[in-house]
């Protein structure tokens, strides 16, 4: 056959392939996408059935010359960017740049597809090699063009009537939505108050008490409104005395393990277990996918391909769980034949679920050679799959209904359970699970067995308003709606934080006034584009076109047809909040006029005055009501006009700004009160961010003096060489630490009581 380039698109990957190949093959790597739409125009020609002008990316050309080359040298080409529409677009795109035409055409192109990197999977793609396939190209190549139409051209009207900079995305805005929408929810719902009657009882002296709650009086259905009624309840119930174990009622229970990870799962799982992203859990995924170092091994990819939509698992991974289990648990712990997962309505089915690729590769065998987010994705993974071919665990349920003779239909129940079979749940207990651990127990007890009131509380409570998203939640909500596809759900959520649209507060997403204000828009002048509904069904239109049976073209121009009108409508009537601002509904403390909200560059927002020039911060109270803050004065001196400074705050934090505005717009980074450590510098150590909001720390006289950290400064002196200042070191594995920044030194020690407050 003679000899074969294989081109993949990452460097790690071509390692990988290059430890199980021959002298037969040369495997380059594309590092990713080598054509794209051209970043200073649409690169879209709408009126001649929407051909796209793909062009080479700016640096790339040195990539393309070399596999040029690289193909001349072989007999045979083979093409194994990863197994889905974004590396069948890769594939595409390479042959379109080493094909050549006309005589130099002679080569044959093959597309070989690795759903796992290990020996087996290696040798399995290689001996089945296909064609590039047009059906998935043209479903990526579309929903590339459909982002590109909704990108380009509806973000320079959100530039002209809101804020230079802004950018909306198809999908993306349709998330920011659902965030947003959330939030008025919560800002609009109104707490009912209710009132609970708890109780605790015990058989004896000696016995442990058990907790009860009032479900019924006199046959009824509790429901408790205020404190009087509450009161009253109470009272009623601590006059009796002649309590007794009314009924008993036990349950057993089967829970089955859950099914193998898919992409929208082990992102969420992911965040609820370990706090990651799901760009960063992706990120890991692509690495433990892709090859990570094993010492007599070398480079070996731990799990299968990582962007799936299916529970699909291969005969031969089932049977290797079941040996794996039956080995460490025993064949008690294995169900009398193989677990196998539906995959949910509509998926495409295309690659496995993710999964190990080889069980007996335990990860804590993995420890020392992986990272620890490498480490604890792997085992989450390993876990899951593992626990997916283990028996159902068994529970037992028990409920106790606790009354008064006197008054036999007014009813406290009590409840536990117990684990008597822990099946999976020896291995993997998924987020709920835990609540079935031993707690809760009850004593013995038996039917007409007397009791003791110990003690009953009346307590208060208020109903709560839908909680807002979490990364895992809208990763949840977007693929329950048919929004998004494994390979883009990562992309979503972090576009819309990265864009200054949601922030984070702890886990929680929260939109920010200018999502508010983008979403708005978008709601008012482009309904269908931020509609669900409509969003899911070009979702799943583009999967048709994946399988051949619905045109590219055609979704182009239905899509089109409905988004000119809208596009036309929002050029003529959106309104410019750039000229007029967005109302507030507060007065200006100075004069009464209305306060409007405005849009800074750098993301933040504050409350103007048109009449006399009144600025100030503002905050929103948890029905979304703006209070004025008044900025807190300082003792520096703004060195333009000599006006005092005052403490203002914006997207990227606190910052100083001059009393004088908007006469004077000067500020300056909030000093962190360590003195810069550089010789004869009177400087300060402030926080500062680069243009793509990287946060670094530097001497407030640069550029006259450079000093500069990429870690946040404490002003603790190094023990070892006496340096006044330390960075602050936050790692996994070794916690925080104290590291000296003098590359001479470079001393770390763990942080102690002498540490100055951070």
């Amino acid at each position: 056959m003679g000899k074969s380039l294989l081109i993949v698109e990452s460097p790690t990957k071509a390692k990988t392939l290059n430890r199980y190949l021959g002298r037969d093959f040369v495997v380059k790597a594309s590092k990713g996408h080598i054509k794209d739409l051209p970043e200073n125009k649409l690169g879209v020609d709408v009126s001649n059935n929407f051909r796209a002008d793909y062009v080479i990316i700016p640096g790339k050309e040195k990539i393309v010359r070399e596999l040029r080359k690289a193909a001349k040298e072989v007999d045979r080409i083979l093409l194994g960017p990863d197994p889905d529409r974004e590396g069948e677009a890769i594939a595409w795109h390479i042959s379109e740049e080493i094909a050549g035409n006309g005589k130099r055409r002679k080569k044959e192109i093959l597309r070989v597809l690795f759903y796992e990197l290990t020996r087996k999977g290696i040798a399995e793609a290689l001996e089945r090699p296909t064609q590039l396939n047009r059906n998935l190209y043209e479903a990526q190549q579309a929903r590339r063009i459909l982002d590109r139409l909704v990108g380009y051209l509806i973000s320079p009207i959100l530039w002209q009537k809101i804020r230079r900079g802004l950018s909306a995305g198809r999908v993306q805005s349709v998330a920011l939505r659902l965030v947003c929408e959330r939030e008025r929810e919560i800002q609009q719902f109104v707490p009912r108050e209710y009132w609970t009657i708890e109780a605790l009882f015990r058989k004896q002296d000696n016995d442990s008490p058990i907790s009860a709650k009032l479900i019924s009086h006199e046959g009824r259905k509790i429901n408790i409104a205020n404190a009087e009624d509450a009161r009253a309840l109470g009272d009623f119930f601590r006059s009796l005395e002649d309590y007794i174990v009314a009924g008993i009622e036990q349950k057993k229970q089967r829970r089955n393990p859950p099914p193998p990870f898919i992409t929208s799962t082990l992102q969420q799982e992911a965040s609820r277990k370990l706090g990651f992203s799901p760009k960063r859990t992706m990120t890991i995924a692509q690495q433990l996918y892709e090859g990570v170092e094993l010492p007599e091994e070398g480079s070996v990819g731990l799990i299968t391909y990582m962007r799936t939509d299916s529970t699909r698992i291969s005969q031969e991974a089932v049977a290797a769980a079941r040996e794996y289990i039956a080995e460490t648990w025993g064949k008690e712990y294995l169900p009398g034949k193989a677990r196998e997962f539906k995959s949910k309505a509509g998926a495409q089915d295309a690659h496995e679920a993710i999964r190990p690729t080889d069980v007996f590769r335990v990860p804590e065998a993995l420890k020392p050679h992986l990272t620890a987010d490498q480490y604890a994705l792997y085992e989450l993974i390993w876990k899951r799959f593992v626990a997916c071919q283990m028996k159902h665990a068994e529970i037992l349920r028990t409920s106790v209904d606790i009354s008064s003779r006197q008054y036999p239909n007014s009813v406290f129940r009590a409840t536990g359970s117990v684990i008597t079979f822990p099946g999976f749940m020896a291995l993997y207990v998924e987020e709920g699970d835990d609540e079935d651990a031993e707690n809760g127990l009850l004593p013995i007890l038996l039917e007409g067995q007397p009791l003791q009131l110990l003690q009953l509380e009346e307590k208060q409570h208020f109903t709560q308003p839908p909680p807002r998203y979490t990364e895992a939640n809208l990763v949840k909500e977007l693929e329950q709606n048919g929004v998004g596809r494994p390979s883009t759900y990562a992309t979503i959520v972090s576009t819309i934080q990265e864009r200054g649209y949601v922030v984070k507060e702890g886990k929680a997403l929260k939109p920010t006034e200018l999502g508010f204000v983008v979403n708005d828009a978008l709601v008012q002048h482009f309904p269908e584009i931020v509609d669900i509904a409509f969003t899911a069904e070009m979702e799943a239109k583009l999967d048709r076109i994946e399988q051949g049976d619905y045109s590219a073209l055609g979704l182009l121009q239905e899509f089109y047809s409905r988004f000119k009108p809208m596009l036309d409508d929002a050029k003529a009537k959106m309104e410019n909040l750039r000229k007029s601002g967005i109302p507030s509904g507060v007065e200006c403390p100075r004069c009464g006029n209305p306060l409007v909200i405005r849009l800074g560059q750098n993301g933040s927002s504050f409350l103007s005055c048109h009449q006399c020039g009144f600025t100030s911060d503002y905050e929103r109270d948890e029905k979304g009501n703006i209070r004025v803050v008044e900025p807190e004065k300082t003792d520096k001196v703004c060195e333009k006009c000599g006006r005092p400074m005052q403490i203002k705050h914006g997207r990227f934090g606190a910052f100083l700004a001059c009393t004088g505005y908007p006469e004077c717009k000067n500020t300056q980074p909030l000093g962190l009160g360590i003195n810069c450590p550089a010789d004869g510098c009177d400087g300060e150590i402030v926080e500062r961010r680069s243009k793509k909001g990287r946060v670094f720390y530097g001497c407030s006289r640069y550029p006259a003096c450079r000093t500069v950290f990429s870690s946040k400064p404490v002003s603790h002196p190094c023990s070892k060489c006496g340096y006044p200042v330390t960075l602050l070191r936050v790692t996994r594995k070794q916690g925080s630490k104290l590291v000296c920044p003098r590359k001479e030194c470079k001393h770390s020690e763990p942080i102690d009581e002498s540490t100055p407050s951070m």
